[in-house]
């Protein structure tokens, strides 16, 4: 007998649970033993893995009616060529509906198609040991009247097609404990407004394409949010409402939307920001320890002197360029205002000043020298030279800092020369 064969059938199950599922339904053929073994795997992965669609739907509609566990903890369905018209709606309806059965608890689907009715079963949407769903590129056309999801706690909608947006606030409206939530709207969206209002929801990513056209206002509703992540490129008016329990930031908009977001924001503690414009006045951020800024625009010279000013607390300073706008090529940050009076930041609390891609120019040397005139706590301020952009030789702008006066005399100056 061969050591693989001695072990428990659980052990054997969760073996054959870290393979593809059609190399698991393979091994049926070994001995009468491992015919049913594969029938009882907790996770069922159906990719397109360059083979003919056509193939892969012939093996799952032999092989997933066979299937026993009586309980599907994953269910993933990657159909990514499906506009080959070989695998239709009905077809992932007919899938799906047999993992709901086997109450299971997450459900990923790939699938696009140009028709004009909803991709997924009614009985997805009363499923109540559903706690991960995650929908790309389908249709959603209706969320039934009577539906919930009282486990649903994670959900990701990408790039889903909608006709309006009824079926998206009726998907967000039956999730009572939904916690983290990801969206992703297509650029050619019809939708003209949304709201998303959750009040269990915990962490929110939301990106809106510049090129939505269609797009007149939209709010968000989420008081118990703890994490944001907003990617804003569009110029329609916002409401974001108060997130008193927010700690953690990241803001990427255009001018028009910071000024509805900051003042909702001011209770984190590490925020991320990038933004064409200043957010107005009147908003302190007491609690903010850690501020990474994108210096990407032309205006982030001044977005950096405002929030030295309304940030009392600071102990970690970034400047640099987000990856998303690496190749963007707009580094075109402006000479600053150097602020009337120093901020309280600056003589009380930070630590850290770190600057990834710091490229000598005068704009840029004359905020660094004057963060190490004025910060007089500084331990560690840290420059990644890019000499290249700019052709500022390294040398030059290490003398420059290095000479430069520090008004604490435990900071250490690091130079870094980028690749």
């Amino acid at each position: 007998m061969d050591n693989i064969s001695g072990l428990p059938d659980e052990l054997l199950v969760r073996i054959l649970s870290l393979v593809p599922t059609e190399v698991a339904v393979s091994t049926c053929i070994l001995s009468k033993r491992w015919k049913f073994l594969w029938m009882y795997l907790p996770k069922l992965d159906f990719t397109d893995r360059d083979e003919s669609l056509l193939v892969l739907k012939d093996f799952i509609n032999k092989n997933l009616p066979l299937h026993r566990a009586p309980v599907i903890e994953s269910f993933l369905l990657s159909l990514y060529e499906s506009r080959e018209k070989n695998i239709k709606p009905e077809d992932i309806r007919q899938w799906v509906e047999i993992a709901v059965s086997r109450h299971l608890r997450e459900l990923d689907v790939s699938y696009s198609s140009d028709k004009k009715e909803n991709m997924v079963p009614n009985c997805l949407f009363t499923c109540k040991s559903l706690v991960v769903l995650k929908l790309r590129f389908l249709t959603l056309m209706d969320v039934p009247s009577k539906a919930c999801l009282p486990s649903l706690k994670t959900l990701l909608l990408e790039l889903v097609v909608y006709e309006d947006q009824k079926p998206f606030e009726a998907l967000l409206s039956i999730c009572p404990v939904l916690e983290d939530l990801e969206v992703r709207f297509r650029e050619d969206e019809s939708i003209q407004e949304f709201t998303i209002s959750v009040p269990s929801l915990r962490k929110l990513c939301l990106h809106i394409s510049y090129y939505w056209s269609s797009l007149e206002r939209y709010e968000i509703d989420t008081p118990c949010l703890e994490y944001l992540q907003l990617a804003d490129w569009n110029d329609s008016p916002c409401l974001v409402k108060n997130m008193p329990k927010l700690k953690k930031a990241h803001v990427d908009v255009v001018s028009f939307a910071v000024k509805n977001v900051i003042g909702s924001v001011t209770s984190v503690k590490h925020l991320t920001v990038c933004s064409e414009d200043v957010y107005g006045h009147g908003n302190v951020f007491d609690q903010l320890e850690h501020l990474t800024l994108c210096i990407c625009k032309d205006d982030s010279s001044n977005l950096l002197a405002q929030f030295l000013k309304d940030s009392p607390n600071l102990r970690v300073l970034v400047i640099s360029q987000l990856d998303l706008h690496a190749d963007l090529k707009t580094n075109e940050m402006g000479f600053w205002n150097q602020p009337s009076s120093v901020p309280e930041c600056l003589l009380s609390s930070l630590r850290i000043l770190n600057w990834e891609g710091y490229f000598g120019r005068p704009q840029d040397r004359d905020i660094a020298v004057y963060i190490l005139k004025n910060a007089r706590h500084l331990r560690t301020a840290t420059i990644w030279a890019d000499t290249n952009e700019h052709d500022v030789p390294n040398l030059e702008m290490i003398k420059e800092l290095t000479l430069s006066s520090r008004a604490s005399s435990t900071c250490e100056l690091v130079f870094v020369e980028m690749p």
